[in-house]
């Protein structure tokens, strides 16, 4: 940065005029010495002392440094060009936290070594505020080729690139190429703010950025920001197809909101389509040649109930190398399982209790037992729950042996498979819980959430869910999830699913020996203290999550290392950190938190000094990552016992998000 040889405690009386005299006083003699501000011209220099002076006054370097920034500029530039292509090469090789770790590095560089500001942000105020108004132009495209500035192209005239216009424009390139990695990881608002430091920085138009952020703001379903940001970008770039349909995509979801909104408008409480399926009237054809379901209490309308023994353990083990084959289940039996698992989880308050307990003798898989379980759920939570932290010790409990908690699978059929030999199948004996995100990138989505449901259905005591952000009607259009439903059955049972994803619960929490308890949620925990288990009990979970509140941030919030909250790299929820946690826990009488939600190398990641676990089960993730999948087994003593493993192998010719649109063209790395 260029300094201003002006004490700290000069700065703070800048706002009188005589003081604004003696900094442009100060501007005039630093534009005879300092070559930038010869560069700049006496105004732009007397301009900079006077406007900014308050804003970067601390902690500058000496004159004496600055006067050498010319000289040290090629140094500069060939230690950011090269970590600029390391941090390329590991986006390619799809290492892209440590390509986000690279771009950082380079920006670093610039912002304090070359520039002498504290932040990226003062960095960004300095060179884009109207501080240069002489017009310097960017460096030229032969000295920018794939983004690269080199140090001859620097030590060209003024009249093409001045050394402070060659520095932003490598900035722009870097927090452009930042933008995308954080796109690669969901980290959606963290590439909004990079695109947009890289919108303010650039001197013209730069489609790379405006594209990036339309993508992040499309990302979370707000289609109106990502509409205009697609449209800059296709001003500067008009004969990109993919920018194009992007800008078709969102016209199209902005009329469907429109639409629906209208019909919301105009009735109090929309029909339930999972109360309401009847498969009467259905016929399975001679030539299918998957499991069949055999209602034992079948209604006129054909719907069957959880536990009642119509989905067995053969049909649903059936179910299993049916779709290994790449098979489908007949549309019949789909729409039975989906009523009856409907049908259960409504009855489900948004935190389940289980306990653990391998001594309680209740694991007799008889249909009977299996009914109790579901009654046991279903019974009025006692009205003292809304009034205390009581849900701890009076909600209704059933007791399992043991639990085997599994983070997201992503639409990973195979790596769901994968789990069950390395675990054993759901039972009685060996229940689950999929903490959410059963589907979205993996291109099996189907296939894992009817999986789940079946076995939920033979027998609810060995299967249990928790939504996740992904079960959400906005998450589902935008990452595969509809496309999806709607190749391999129809728009019908995608509405069916979306209802359905409503009626998951937010939570369970989980009881041990000796009053040792966990809570599992898929995201995390919230922007205050002195949240209790009952006001989750309180939400009303029969929506579509919203943006903001304990709802949307038990789905979408992250740990992070440093005490206190801070933004939310996703631009929902919020980051927690590990005084949070431990607050949060210790108020509502807990040992434990698991949570998902987040890509982890080894499948898992404990912090919080063991207080906090996070469980990833999709290895491999979306065929990139090379990350190793885990689960978790929790016996009554509740100690977690952690076993990853690696991603099963799956055929090759189904990619993940085949049946989302993609987005490719000029739009690369630089």
């Amino acid at each position: 940065m260029i300094s201003l040889n002006v004490s700290a405690s000069q700065g703070s009386r800048l706002h009188s005029r005589d003081s604004v005299i003696r900094c442009q006083s100060v501007g005039r003699d630093a534009a005879t010495r300092d070559p930038l501000l010869v560069q700049l011209g006496r105004h732009s220099a007397i301009r900079l002392f006077s406007r900014r002076a308050v804003d970067f006054c601390p902690k500058m370097r000496g004159t004496e440094d600055l006067n050498r920034l010319e000289d040290r500029l090629p140094d500069i530039l060939e230690k950011v060009n090269k970590l600029k292509e390391d941090a390329n090469e590991a986006f390619k090789g799809c290492r892209f936290q440590h390509a986000a770790q690279l771009y950082t590095e380079a920006i670093r560089v610039i912002t304090t070594e070359a520039l002498s500001c504290e932040s990226e942000s003062q960095a960004v105020a300095l060179l884009s505020e109207g501080l240069y108004e002489n017009e310097h132009a960017e460096p030229t495209d032969s000295a920018t080729a794939n983004g690269q500035v080199n140090g001859s192209s620097a030590a060209k005239s003024a009249d093409e690139s001045s050394p402070a216009e060659t520095l932003r424009f490598l900035l722009v390139v870097l927090f452009a190429n930042r933008a995308f990695t954080h796109l690669k990881v969901e980290a959606h608002g963290f590439a909004i703010k990079d695109a947009g430091l890289a919108i303010k920085l650039a001197k013209k138009p730069y489609p790379k950025a405006f594209y990036r952020r339309g993508a992040a703001y499309f990302a979370l379903g707000k289609y109106k920001l990502a509409l205009a940001d697609f449209r800059k970008a296709a001003a500067a770039a008009p004969t990109d197809k993919d920018l194009r349909l992007k800008i078709r995509e969102c016209e199209r979801r902005l009329r469907e909101e429109a639409f629906s909104a209208a019909i919301d408008s105009s009735r109090d409480t929309p029909a339930s389509l999972c109360r309401n399926i009847d498969v009467s009237g259905i016929v399975v054809e001679d030539s299918y040649d998957g499991p069949r379901l055999v209602a034992t209490h079948e209604s006129n309308s054909g719907r069957i109930a959880a536990g009642d023994g119509s989905v067995t353990q053969r049909f649903c083990s059936d179910l299993l190398g049916h779709f290994r084959a790449q098979k489908r289940l007949h549309r019949k039996y789909l729409l039975q399982i989906i009523g009856a698992a409907y049908d259960l989880l409504r009855g489900y308050p948004n935190i389940v209790k289980l306990k653990l307990d391998s001594h309680d003798g209740s694991t007799d898989a008889s249909a009977t037992n299996a009914q109790q379980h579901r009654d046991s759920f279903t019974r009025p939570i006692p009205p003292a729950a809304a009034d205390s932290n009581s849900f701890v010790t009076s909600s209704p409990v059933h007791v399992v042996p043991q639990l085997t908690v599994c983070g997201d699978t992503h639409g990973q059929f195979f790596d769901l498979v994968r789990i069950f030999e390395l675990n054993g199948l759901p039972s009685a004996e060996n229940p689950y819980l999929f903490n959410g995100d059963f589907v979205d990138r993996g291109s099996w989505s189907v296939e894992v959430v009817t999986t789940l449901l079946a076995f939920m259905v033979y027998d609810p005591r060995c299967m249990h869910l928790t939504r996740g952000n992904h079960e959400s009607r906005n998450m589902n259009k935008i990452y595969g999830f509809e496309g999806e439903v709607r190749h391999k059955y129809s728009e019908h049972f995608f509405e069916l699913f979306e209802e359905l994803f409503q009626a998951l619960p937010l939570g369970y929490l989980i009881e041990g020996a000796n009053q040792k308890r966990a809570l599992v949620v898929h995201g995390g925990l919230f922007s205050r203290n002195g949240v209790k288990l009952d006001d989750l009990l309180r939400l009303d979970r029969f929506v579509e999550p919203p943006s903001t509140g304990l709802f949307a941030e038990l789905l979408w919030s992250d740990p992070q290392k440093e005490h206190g909250w801070g933004p939310s790299k996703r631009g929902v929820g919020v980051a927690f950190g590990p005084d949070v946690t431990k607050r949060f826990l210790d108020d509502n009488q807990l040992e434990l938190l698991i949570r998902s939600h987040e890509m982890k190398d080894d499948g898992y990641e404990v912090e919080a000094d063991g207080r906090l676990i996070t469980i990833f089960s999709a290895p491999n993730y979306c065929d990139q990552m090379g990350n190793r999948g885990a689960f978790i087994r929790l016996k009554p003593d509740m100690k977690p016992e952690i076993v990853p493993f690696e991603a099963a192998e799956h055929p090759a010719d189904v990619r993940p998000m085949m049946y989302a649109s993609g987005g490719g063209g000029l739009f690369g790395l630089v």
